[in-house]
């Protein structure tokens, strides 16, 4: 049978920051989540001083693909090299390089090469990779020029924070009441409704309706990777609340020896331009991580309480 084709893509921005800065971001693979809109989660592995294999789940097309890429970096030339080692069908083989070169006045341009070959060559196949390929690659290297640029934009828009439960029941009973999110409305009475769909084993997407304290609701869809070997889901809502520009967590259950701690962590970047709108005009900042905590946090606290409740009755049936 004769080799498939190989195909090529190009995407460039130019960026009003230095080659340094814009290479810092490329090679920081393990903070793409809250930096590439597109990027759920990533796994890495380090495989020598300039080696690295990275696990990766991100949305194409509006589909969610898991691929395995090992990557090559080069901080002396400025390029990361990366070929993917585990594709995610359509794709059959792919690979490229991150190119960023030294402009006058301190400046850069930003150059994203991809090559790839899709599964049997169809060309519905092609199509939707080049598709998926061009909407990430410009959504990837806008993050990167705005986050370059925006260099000094404050921190205390970004922050984190963790709730915590204690809980003596079987770990799998806990995991299970995160994982099986389609029994929340029944389960939460926060949740009005939930929307969940599972394209593949381990994934999840989900369209949560949320009732507020005051009777309002919001609605926010996500991504959720769940890994039961560890008794963790990571997530990214890919629809976040007016306040929010970014939302990534995680649910843990961890064997302490003395019962499960269970955790539930989140990275929030607030949307400054919605401050005073949703929390007061004239709002600052830290008011907006204290209602956000105090809102997302007390969630948090209501989901924990009751996955204890509901594994601890179970425990002692």
């Amino acid at each position: 049978m004769p080799a498939p084709r190989i195909h090529h893509t190009v995407h460039e921005t130019a960026v009003e920051a230095p080659a340094d800065r814009v290479y810092a971001l490329v090679r920081d693979a393990a903070s793409w989540p809250q930096r590439f809109t597109p990027t759920v989660h990533v796994r890495r592995e380090e495989l020598g001083p300039r080696d690295e294999r990275l696990h990766l789940w991100a949305t194409a097309n509006d589909e969610v693909k898991h691929w395995t890429s090992h990557r090559t970096l080069d901080p002396v030339r400025r390029r990361v090299i990366f070929r993917q080692e585990v594709c995610s069908p359509p794709v059959a083989a792919m690979g490229g390089e991150w190119v960023i070169e030294d402009r006058p006045g301190g400046t850069s341009t930003l150059t994203l090469h991809h090559d790839f070959a899709a599964v049997d060559d169809l060309p519905g196949n092609v199509e939707w990779i080049t598709s998926a390929t061009d909407r990430n690659s410009t959504t990837e290297l806008q993050n990167i020029k705005a986050l370059a640029e925006g260099w000094r934009e404050p921190d205390e828009l970004l922050f984190s924070f963790e709730d915590h439960e204690t809980v003596h029941a079987p770990a799998d009973t806990v995991y299970g009441f995160l994982r099986d999110a389609d029994q929340w409305p029944h389960r939460l009475p926060h949740v009005a409704r939930m929307e969940l769909a599972e394209p593949s084993d381990g994934i999840q997407q989900m369209t949560m309706v949320t009732r507020a304290g005051n009777g309002s609701e919001h609605t926010t869809a996500s991504v959720r990777v769940c890994f039961p070997a560890e008794r963790t889901i990571v997530y990214k809502q890919v629809t976040t609340p007016p306040l929010m520009t970014l939302h990534t967590g995680r649910w843990t259950v961890a064997d302490t020896g003395d019962g499960l701690r269970v955790t539930s962590q989140h990275t929030i970047r607030l949307n400054a331009a919605a401050i005073p709108a949703v929390v007061g005009e004239g709002a600052t900042p830290a008011e907006a991580r204290t209602y956000v905590r105090e809102a997302v946090g007390g969630n948090s606290a209501a989901t924990l309480a009751l996955a204890k409740e509901f594994a601890e009755a179970r425990h002692a049936d």
